[in-house]
């Protein structure tokens, strides 16, 4: 199957076939699953209910991103994408640093750095999500059909999160007990990655 846009000046006609939106999903999925695999890690995913309210909101966001950048268009996400990354890094970063201390110090509620709860939730999915943003910005250069592109990138992004606690709460078992603050170093490093690619590799 193949999906037909064309450029806005009605010079250039191209064709992205399903399997090219396909592993655009894949590769937007990868911060969230990683996230997920953290999460389920650190032992805060292993119910079925804290498992599907991490892939749901990770996938929602995915596929709303998208839709976001695609009405925005290129004036409003050209300067956003400037700043992007940072908002990544920071919220990562903040996200992160506080499962580390919160490992350190022992009484610390674990709800407080709980990544599938609350603010630290939504704070992972926006900071997971904010690429799509820029790819809803191409898709609308592109013409692409906005409304099946993002139901893939959610629905890829949420069964990808899924999979990803699986794999780990096997992680966490062999890890122990220092997971938690391995799994905030992970978050951190995810961070770091997003900045340094925009930095030095855009």
């Amino acid at each position: 199957m193949e999906i037909s846009y064309q450029s806005r000046r009605g010079i250039l006609i191209c064709r992205m076939t399903l399997l090219e939106i396909i592993l655009v999903a894949i590769g937007l999925a990868m911060d969230a699953s990683a996230v997920s695999m953290t999460a389920a890690a650190s032992g805060y995913a292993y119910q079925s209910r804290q498992v599907f309210r991490l892939a749901f909101h990770f996938g929602l966001f995915q596929g709303v991103m998208p839709l976001i950048g695609w009405f925005l268009g290129s004036t409003v996400v050209s300067y956003i994408e400037k700043w992007d990354h940072w908002i990544a890094f920071i919220l990562l970063a903040v996200v992160g640093g506080r499962m580390v201390a919160s490992w350190f110090d022992k009484s610390a509620e674990k709800i407080i750095s709980d990544p599938t709860r609350g603010w630290t939730l939504i704070t992972l999915s926006i900071a997971t999500s904010i690429d799509a943003l820029a790819v809803g910005l191409s898709f609308s250069l592109l013409d692409v059909n906005i409304w099946l592109a993002s139901l893939l990138i959610g629905v890829i992004t949420l069964i990808l999160s899924i999979g990803a606690t699986r794999l780990g709460l096997v992680a966490g078992k062999l890890l122990g007990k220092g997971v938690e603050a391995f799994g905030g170093l992970i978050l951190i490093g995810i961070g770091l990655r997003i900045l340094f690619t925009h930095i030095y590799l855009s």
